[in-house]
């Protein structure tokens, strides 16, 4: 049973398929982006006020009352 859904699915599903995988500038675009996002998460990490909040957290976690 001919179905035009199924057969436009199927052709968009070749069509996807066709792509190989990034090139080496989407590579190194995604590096650097990878890269860029883990200095900034660094600094946000060993900042003044995210640090002391981690640290009070540790702490209540380890003197906590079983």
């Amino acid at each position: 049973m001919w179905n035009p859904m199924r057969v436009w699915l199927r052709g968009m599903a070749r069509r996807m398929r066709k792509d190989s995988g990034m090139t080496t500038s989407e590579y190194a675009m995604g590096t650097i982006a990878a890269c860029a996002f883990a200095a900034v998460l660094y600094k946000v990490v060993t900042s003044g006020t995210v640090s002391g909040a981690l640290e009070a957290v540790i702490g209540k976690a380890l003197n906590a009352q079983f």
